[in-house]
């Protein structure tokens, strides 16, 4: 499973943004289930961030984030993201089912 979250950092937050969002991410990271993550800042727009992470599995993420640490260290900066989907299923090749309309696992 991947997870990209965009942030939207006015120049004058970037430092302290930055800052926070690397305690996000290890606070993320040190969670089960969590496999490896990246944090970006966009080429043509740096005011445009993202946090991506992956996962074993949608249950191992949502879990995380119900996790008292990550409540306290991420969820502040996670509020900041940009109001839209952000969790993806990984294509793993031609003819895989994506979306099916049925429960998930949660691992």
């Amino acid at each position: 499973m991947l997870v990209v979250t965009r942030f939207r950092v006015p120049v004058e937050d970037v430092d302290s943004f930055r800052g926070d969002l690397a305690t996000a991410h290890e606070a993320l990271a040190a969670r089960p289930g969590y496999l490896d993550g990246t944090v970006g800042r966009n080429v043509d727009d740096p005011t445009l961030w993202v946090l991506t992470t992956r996962w074993e599995h949608v249950g191992a993420y949502r879990r995380a984030l119900s996790s008292y640490d990550v409540k306290m260290r991420a969820v502040p900066v996670l509020y900041r993201a940009l109001d839209e989907p952000s969790a993806y299923e990984v294509v793993e090749g031609p003819g895989t089912d994506l979306n099916v309309a049925s429960a998930r696992s949660l691992g």
